[in-house]
């Protein structure tokens, strides 16, 4: 479903969609920035996803990527899993205090410091137990013995899972026989460690045909360096071999393509679920955005008028049809391109503000002062974090707002 459709005569400068969620947002918005998130588009999405990823496999939410509470535990409840990644030490904290059942595998190596943190503000008793459902990423032997020392410092158990460079070189182990130095530490303090599976991160696999690669190529071989090292661990460690072990990997621009594979087991989606603009991939084309930008136009005029160069402005006009209007919007110089009404440029020569950004379009275009402009994030993880509660709607109408993470806190 989408917004219901409002008269407006300004409103013919949007599609239908957005003319009706500029009508609801002119009589019920707060007048300000804002991020919609759009319930019935996000419902889809994880059907799309849930479709793809079945049983044997898991889906495991990329927390960073939809970082607000409520979202999570929508998306929770609807996929139907309790697996989170989580690429915060502050996100940590709060994740495992709002939802005590939950898995977690975290996204990113985490200086050991972080990790006395997280043990300090968890609080004793906690409901969350990380000794079972906790898996601390480990990239070097280095970073395995601080881990090590501050499990014999806490009088814990640590799940530990190790990162492996399948293919994009960010770190982590990039041969199978380095397994063996961690995996003998491992073994030999069961009190304190335990080895929980692999993470391998592949986004790789998607840029692989601008280098000519074919992505099926590119896959077989993240494949293969994933497959060698659970070969080794078989072979060289088969104590610490069992079903239960977490194979991850993937990511919102690759995870379709492990339809079908069963060498990974836990595959990891946040992106996706809201399709930012920078996952317009082929690869994801049934999904659908379901966040936009909402922002007032605060002022408008004709043509362009550029600092010092004012006696041009009528030549400019001619030249650039796009330039034939001047909008001010309320805030702007975010990561995120315009996409209603079309047409809308941002102004290079005149140059960017995070106050009062300027925009450029059509001199025809059907838009006014007190109008919505939307705009498409590029990315969702920082971006959903700077406009407060997000905006939620289903069937074309408000219904929650929607506290986002705090980046400094584990409240919200």
């Amino acid at each position: 479903m989408t917004p219901k459709a409002r008269d407006t005569e300004a409103d013919s400068a949007h599609n239908e969609y957005f003319c009706a969620l500029n009508s609801l947002l002119k009589e019920k918005g707060p007048g300000h920035p804002v991020i919609v998130l759009d319930l019935d588009i996000l419902d889809q999405n994880i059907s799309r996803l849930t479709e793809k990823i079945q049983a044997p496999k898991s889906f495991r939410l990329v927390v960073k990527s939809l970082p607000c509470v409520e979202l999570v535990r929508h998306v929770f409840e609807k996929a139907g899993t309790n697996k989170a990644m989580v690429f915060h030490r502050p996100f940590l904290n709060l994740v495992v205090r709002e939802f005590s059942n939950v898995e977690v595998l975290l996204g990113k190596p985490f200086p050991v410091q972080a990790a006395r943190v997280f043990y300090n503000e968890l609080g004793s008793p906690a409901e969350f137990n990380p000794s079972d459902n906790l898996q601390w990423l480990i990239d070097t032997r280095q970073r395995l013995l601080q881990y090590q020392q501050l499990a014999h410092e806490y009088s814990t158990r640590m799940r530990i899972n190790i990162e492996l460079d399948v293919g994009l070189h960010r770190g982590g182990l990039s041969a199978p026989e380095q397994l063996g130095q961690l995996l003998k530490i491992i073994k030999a303090d069961p009190e304190h460690l335990s080895f929980s599976g692999f993470m391998g991160y592949d986004p790789h696999i998607s840029r692989s045909e601008k280098l000519f690669i074919p992505r099926q190529r590119a896959l077989d071989r993240v494949l293969n360096r994933y497959a060698e090292f659970i070969d080794y661990l078989k072979a060289g460690y088969p104590e610490l071999y069992s079903d239960q072990l977490t194979f991850n990997g993937a990511g919102s621009p690759t995870y379709a393509c492990y339809e079908g594979i069963d060498l990974l087991n836990d595959i990891s989606v946040g992106s996706a679920l809201v399709k930012p603009n920078n996952f317009d991939l082929q690869i994801l084309a049934d999904h659908r955005p379901a966040i936009f930008i909402a922002t007032p136009v605060l002022k408008k005029s004709p043509g362009v008028t550029i600092p010092f160069l004012e006696f041009a402005s009528p030549l400019m006009r001619k030249l650039k049809r796009q330039w034939g209007t001047t909008l001010f919007i309320y805030g702007g110089y975010w990561k995120a391109v315009p996409c209603s009404p079309e047409g809308l440029v941002f102004n290079s020569l005149y140059g960017r503000s995070t106050n009062q950004e300027m925009l450029n379009a059509p001199a025809d275009i059907a838009i006014d002062v007190d109008d919505y402009v939307f705009l498409r994030p590029t990315q969702s993880e920082s971006v959903m974090l700077q406009f407060g509660d997000l905006l939620v709607l289903r069937r074309g109408e408000i219904v929650h707002r929607w506290p986002v993470f705090s980046q400094g806190s584990p409240r919200y």
